[in-house]
C-alpha cells in the first residue's frame, strides 16, 4: 500500500487531525460507526488519526474487541494519542494489500478512505474478504468526485495554477474511486456478496476559512509536493483562504461534501 505521493509524516498527522478532522472526517466517521451493528471483532484498516476509532469504540459492544491499523505509522502515533487507552483496543501497523491476520478472524471489516491510496484495490478488498468470518460485514467509504467537494477543488485547481508545468497530484488520489459503478464492481470481483452503495452527502463546516485551509494546504500529502516544488507557502495558504472565503464563507466556512458508503457480505 506504499505509495510516494502518500507520505503522511513530519507534522502533517497533527494538523490532518486539528484541521482536517472535525470538518472534512467526523461527519463520515459518525455514519460509519452507526452502521457497525452487533459485531464482536473489528479491524479497522487505514484507521489514521483514529477518528473512525473513536466512534467504533462508542458503538462497540461492551466485550467486544477492536484492531485499529495503518500503514502509516506517524498516523498510528498521533491516533493512540488523540483516542486513548482502552481495553478493547488494538493498534498496529499493517498494509491493507497484506494483512497480518489469520483467515476468517474477523466479523467486520471497516476503512474510512483509505481504499484509493492502494496501488492494488483489488488485492487489499480481497485481503479483507479473507480475514473475514463467513457473513461477516464490510464497511467502507471513498470520496465522491471533487466537483461534489467543492473545498477541496478549491486547493486542487490552485495547486495546479501554481505549478501548470508539474502540477502535484496528490488531490487526485483520494477522489480517485467517484464511480459507484466501479466500486460494486471491484467489490464484487473480490468474492463479496449483496453490495449496496449509498452517496451520502455532508456539510464540512470549519471555524474560519484559514482555519480549513491550513488543513487542506498542510495537512495532508499535498504539502510534501507542494515543498518540493518551491512554493511560497505563505502566499499560497492565502489563497486558498481567499478562494474558500470568497465561495463558502467565513466563521463559519460551510462547504458541501460527498461521499459514497459500500456495505457488504463475506
Amino acid at each position: 500500500m506504499s505509495s510516494e505521493v502518500a507520505r503522511f509524516v513530519g507534522s502533517i498527522p497533527e494538523l490532518y487531525d486539528r484541521h482536517l478532522g472535525p470538518v472534512l472526517f467526523e461527519p463520515y466517521a459518525r455514519d460509519l460507526a452507526a452502521r457497525l451493528g452487533d459485531a464482536q471483532r473489528v479491524l479497522e484498516v487505514a484507521a489514521g488519526t483514529g477518528r473512525v476509532t473513536r466512534q467504533l469504540l462508542a458503538a462497540l459492544v461492551p466485550e467486544g474487541e477492536l484492531v485499529a491499523t495503518d500503514l502509516n505509522e506517524p498516523m498510528i502515533i498521533e491516533g493512540r494519542a488523540r483516542v486513548g487507552n482502552d481495553r478493547r483496543l488494538t493498534w498496529q501497523t499493517a498494509d491493507a494489500q497484506a494483512l497480518p491476520f489469520d483467515d476468517a478472524s474477523f466479523d467486520a471489516v471497516v476503512c474510512q478512505f483509505g481504499l484509493m491510496f492502494c496501488p492494488d484495490r483489488q488485492r487489499a478488498l480481497a485481503e479483507m474478504r479473507r480475514v473475514l468470518r463467513p457473513q461477516g460485514r464490510l464497511l467502507f467509504n471513498t470520496w465522491d468526485s471533487l466537483d461534489r467537494n467543492p473545498g477541496s477543488k478549491v486547493v486542487h485547481e490552485l495547486a495546479y495554477k501554481a505549478f501548470p508545468d508539474d502540477p502535484p497530484t496528490f488531490m487526485k488520489v483520494p477522489f480517485s474511486l467517484p464511480d459507484p459503478d466501479e466500486l460494486r464492481a471491484l467489490v464484487h470481483d473480490a468474492g463479496f456478496r449483496e453490495v449496496r452503495i449509498q452517496t451520502v452527502a455532508k456539510v464540512g463546516e470549519a471555524p474560519t476559512a484559514a482555519h480549513f485551509a491550513t488543513g487542506i494546504v498542510r495537512g495532508n500529502p499535498l504539502w510534501n509536493q507542494l515543498v518540493e516544488r518551491g512554493v511560497d507557502a505563505p502566499a499560497f495558504e492565502a489563497a486558498v483562504t481567499e478562494a474558500l472565503r470568497a465561495t463558502f464563507g467565513d466563521e463559519p466556512c460551510r462547504h458541501p461534501l460527498s461521499a459514497h458508503v459500500v456495505t457488504a457480505v463475506a
